[in-house]
């Protein structure tokens, strides 16, 4: 049962987000443009998780994605959007400050 939940959420495996971030990956948070505005991580794309089916096209499928959200649901969400759309590595990231905090580490 837990390890359904950790992969529900996509924290099944260790992942070095550092890493992913610094060979190009490209950081989603789909929090809303006012949420964003508030904070975010330098060099990440807004796309509320409620548009994100209608930008998957602005999205590069062969590069790594690092979903991220205020908590890490709407992340889950999005991670499962983009896996159902083709998409073929995507982490979740979780919220954006702990996110960020695990790019350092």
């Amino acid at each position: 049962m837990i390890q359904f939940i950790k992969n529900l959420f996509g924290a099944g495996v260790k992942v070095n987000y550092r890493e992913l971030y610094e060979s190009g990956a490209t950081i989603i948070d789909v929090r809303s443009k006012g949420e964003f505005q508030g904070g975010h991580i330098k060099g990440s794309v807004n796309i509320p998780l409620d548009i994100l089916p209608e930008k998957l096209s602005k999205i590069n499928k062969s590069k790594p994605v690092i979903t991220c959200c205020a908590s890490g649901m709407r992340s889950s969400s999005a991670r499962k959007i983009l896996l159902a759309n083709g998409f073929t590595e995507v982490h979740n990231g979780g919220g954006w400050q702990s996110l960020l905090v695990k790019m350092r580490e």
